[in-house]
């Protein structure tokens, strides 16, 4: 079974920094899956921020995030990044993380999920 546990969530001023750790435990090796942050802010639908493949050699950002949000993987801690740059108020919301086999760009291809960290972003 697959569990995802997101961490270092919490509150940080427009234009500080956060980094987001989702560590998996999985009864396969951790490479077999592509791993994925996603938010959903209130009032709104959960949307894709980035994702990253077994082996980091596939990288999809959501184009908002692009050049502020950096995400990586450390497969021997079998855990997930997310660095936040230049945060933004529209960024706040519940960064939920994410884990599947498909193509890392589609969003519907991700079946294991986190139960989310709060980011919130103050002026």
């Amino acid at each position: 079974q697959v569990q995802l546990v997101e961490s270092g969530g919490g509150l940080v001023q427009a234009g500080g920094s956060l980094r987001l750790s989702c560590a998996a435990s999985v009864p396969t090796p951790v490479t077999d899956y592509n791993l994925a942050w996603f938010r959903q802010a209130p009032g709104k639908q959960r949307e894709f921020v980035a994702a990253v493949s077994g082996f980091a050699v596939k990288i999809h950002y959501l184009d908002s995030v692009k050049g502020r949000f950096t995400i990586s993987r450390d497969n021997a801690k079998k855990t997930a990044y997310l660095l936040l740059d230049s945060v933004k108020p529209e960024d706040t919301a519940v960064y939920i993380c994410a884990a599947g086999n498909g193509p890392i760009r589609a969003s519907d291809t991700y079946r294991y999920w986190g139960q989310g960290t709060q980011v919130t972003v103050s002026l």
